[in-house]
């Protein structure tokens, strides 16, 4: 062990500027109030306003109990300046971008279609756009401030479905299939400067919107797969994928980049 380190404060995240994209709804919810309970400044970017001000008002009303603090900014990922504004917005109320979660996506509102040649073309489009081209850019709006720092952490949010391919929303796998190999490829590019870049692969995980849209028969069966097929036989929930992304926003995770973890309770895709 070097001389002078100590793994005291390897996991502490307070105060720490925490941009999380899809942050209002959804897992995202999720992902930024945890952050905020542990002391993190949280930057909610999100198409869904009335959601993410409410999320955000919330994460302010306990910061003299959690030490975290939030702000909302309106972001479509899909258009750049709009993620440039995002930066601005978190550089001018934090004064700096220490994190960047990628979890925006489409999949909810993106029907399964039984035919792959049924999907629209510009169903096609948006889906990449925001599911692909939308890490790119939240990538390049927040590099410049990261590279001046000298420090920076950047999380992807891809899915387990592209390491076994699924039927039905073949646009989404391969979108997340991307995330993978931009998330290697990237962090070979930013390394030097300090900045991480990793992948996190979730099982399907009932957050309210997913669980809004399936039946409750639905969630027995996944639960009877899982105990079938999994290492923990148990539908996963937002709330598992917590710790990861704590632990890739942190300290402790220094050395480790360009990594694909799959957190899904080790489902045996053989």
């Amino acid at each position: 062990m070097p001389e002078g380190f100590s793994a005291r404060g390897l996991f502490d995240i307070a105060g720490r500027t925490i941009v999380v994209t899809g942050g209002a709804v959804g897992i995202g919810k999720v992902y930024s109030k945890a952050l905020g309970e542990v002391g993190a400044n949280v930057v909610i970017a999100d198409i869904e306003a009335e959601a993410g001000k409410a999320l955000a008002a919330g994460i302010e009303a306990a910061s003299n109990e959690t030490g975290g603090h939030a702000i909302f900014v309106e972001t479509d990922v899909s258009r750049m300046a709009a993620c440039q504004a995002m930066a601005q917005a978190a550089v001018d109320r934090f004064g700096r971008i220490d994190g960047l979660v990628n979890n925006a996506a489409l999949y909810a509102k993106i029907p399964k279609r039984k035919n792959w040649e049924d999907i629209p073309e510009e169903e096609w489009d948006r889906l990449m756009a925001v599911n692909l081209k939308g890490i790119f850019n939240c990538c390049k709006a927040v590099h410049a401030r990261m590279r001046a720092q000298g420090y920076g952490k950047i999380v992807n949010i891809s899915s387990s479905t592209w390491l076994t391919g699924t039927t039905g929303r073949l646009h989404y796998t391969t979108s997340k299939a991307g995330v993978v190999g931009f998330t290697r490829s990237i962090s070979h590019d930013l390394g030097s400067e300090g900045i991480t870049v990793n992948a996190v692969c979730p099982g399907l995980t009932k957050s309210e919107t997913i669980g809004a849209t399936m039946p409750e028969s639905h969630w027995q069966a996944r639960e009877k797969k899982m105990a079938g097929t999994a290492a923990i036989p148990r539908v996963q929930m937002p709330e598992d994928l917590v710790g990861t992304i704590i632990f890739l926003m942190s300290s402790a995770s220094d050395f480790v980049t360009g990594q694909t973890i799959a957190c899904e309770g080790g489902v045996n895709h053989l």
